[in-house]
This record gives structure tokens, sequence and C-alpha cells, in this order.
């Protein structure tokens, strides 16, 4: 008798049995933004997407703009011109993330040093548009946890009840609690914090090289996957990885094998990591030729058969 098995079927068989069959099987990764976009989050607002970055040069948060997620993407400004005052001007802004709330306002979140001290915090800024200027509101940083060792890497998710989290990244400290992923879930207007935060997975695993960070949460029909970065990012070795779970609050578990890495693209991306997910595709960073001294803008398709993420 003779067996045939769909494309998803083979697909995921690979996966169990090669876990390193090449990503690039399903297409090339394409690249978008051929100049230094590091850390990118997407938004879509009716037909057209928005791009924003971590600081490149004196531009706080660099934004670009498309009318197709493929594009053509414009780099097209500084979304955030005017810091709050409680940050270090010439710290940089860190990994942003845009989420609109239900009043039509845009609202940016950021990492940046506090001019007193240096440790790294969260901020917000509001706008009414999506590519800005946003401006911050006087207040004094969103979340700054003293014994966290720094806190990065912002990213909303709202849920299918209207609930809207922050998820963001503790840097832990060498001699303390590993670098760990937080969920916060915010209030209506997106710069208040509801209840305590929750601990989603820390960096325990070896390759991890005592780093996880980028979250970035997608809801399939019956999961939670959690995508995030691993190692650390100037190494051919940073990856990213998924974790899943029934509910946002976990618990999670790590997948077997990586999502993304330089070798599961066949070369063709150099340490991709701070994915994002938006509308049937996978943004990330990767170095470009020439030297690590800047990060382009790449994209994949991806899918959710069976509950589970699959490029192509």
């Amino acid at each position: 008798m003779i067996f045939r098995r769909s494309a998803a079927v083979i697909a995921a068989i690979a996966l169990v049995w090669f876990p390193c069959t090449p990503a690039y099987a399903a297409g090339a990764p394409r690249l978008l933004i051929n100049q230094d976009f590091p850390d990118p989050d997407v938004v879509k607002t009716g037909t057209d997407y928005f791009a924003f970055a971590t600081s490149t040069g004196p531009v706080k948060i660099p934004v670009a703009t498309a009318s197709a997620p493929e594009g053509p993407w414009r780099v097209t400004g500084d979304a955030l011109a005017n810091p709050p005052s409680w940050a270090k001007a010439d710290g940089g802004f860190w990994a942003p993330d845009v989420t609109t709330l239900p009043d039509g306002t845009f609202v940016l979140y950021f990492a940046a040093a506090v001019a007193a001290s240096g440790q790294m915090c969260l901020g917000s800024a509001t706008a009414s548009k999506p590519d800005g200027p946003y401006r911050p509101g006087g207040d004094p940083p969103l979340v700054c946890e003293s014994g966290d060792g720094g806190d990065i890497d912002p990213q909303t998710f709202l849920d299918s009840d209207g609930s809207r989290y922050l998820l963001y990244k503790s840097n832990g400290k060498p001699t303390g609690a590993p670098a760990a992923i937080w969920s916060q879930k915010l209030g209506p207007d997106g710069r208040t914090l509801v209840g305590n935060r929750t601990e989603l997975l820390r960096a325990d695993l070896t390759v991890e090289k005592g780093v996880v960070e980028a979250p970035s949460v997608v809801k399939t029909s019956s999961r939670y996957l959690l995508f995030y970065s691993a190692d650390t990012f100037q190494n051919t070795g940073y990856h990213t990885c998924y974790a899943s779970a029934p509910a946002l609050s976990g618990p999670f578990v790590k997948a077997d094998a990586q999502f993304l890495s330089t070798d599961l693209l066949g070369g063709r991306v150099d340490a991709p990591g701070g994915a994002d997910v938006v509308d049937g595709h996978i943004y990330f960073h990767g170095w470009l030729a020439g030297g690590r001294t800047a990060r382009g803008l790449y994209e994949l398709p991806i899918s959710f058969p069976g509950d589970a993420p699959e490029l192509g």
C-alpha cells in the first residue's frame, strides 16, 4: 500500500527527524532594508505598513514605511525626535514597539538609559499618527526594576479578549537571576501597569549563553507562541527560537530546535534575531555584508499549521 503525505506533514516529520533542515528551502529571505535597521517592529494600519528600529547615529527611533509587506520599504525619519527628560539623550533608544489604542492613539515603547544612573529602563510616548512624531508625557519610566540589571526589548500583545500586555526582557546579573522574559498587563491607556508581572521563561540552556531577549507573541487557535532571540547579537550563533503555552501566563515550553539561525538559513543571513510576526510574515534583522557594523531588515512568509510555526 502506498501512503501519500501532505507537504505540511512531510515538513513536520523533517523537523522531528532532521531539526537542522534548512529553513531557506521554503524560500530565500528577502532583504527589505539594506542599511542599519536593528531590532525591527512592524505595524500594519489599514493598507500601510510601518517599521521601527533601534537608534542609528543621531536618529533616535528610525521609522520606515511601505504599502505592501514585501515593500519597497523607505526609511522616512525619526519617530522620537524629542526624548523624555529622564532618558540620557545620547544613550541610544532600543528595540521600539508601537501599539494602537481603541481611540486611535498610537503608543511607542522603547528602552533607554536613565540619565542619572545609566540603568536601562522602559518608557513610552504617544502620537496621533503611526509614524509620529511621538511625544513623551513627562512621566517617569514605565518599567525600571532595580533588581533586573536593566529592562529592555518592550513588545506589546493584544489578546483576543481585548486585554493588552507588555512583554520585555530583564538583563539579569552575573551573580543573581539570569536574563528572563516577563509579561505585565497594561491598563486601557497603554501606559499604566496592572497587577503583578509574570515570568514567562529564562535563559536556562547552554546554547543561549545567558541571553533570552526580543520577545514577540503570536496566538494560534489553541496556543500562545513566544518567539525570542538567544545568544549574544554580535555572534554568528545568535538565533531565534520559540516556546509554546496554553495561556499567556504559561507554562511555556521551549521548542527542541531553533527556528531561525545562520545555518538554518544557509548562511544567507548572519545572526537572525529580533523577530516580529505580522500578517503572515516574520521580520528579523541580520548583519549585512562588509563587517558587523549594520543589521538590515529581512522577511520570510510564515504560517501556523497545527499550532506550530512553519516558514513558507
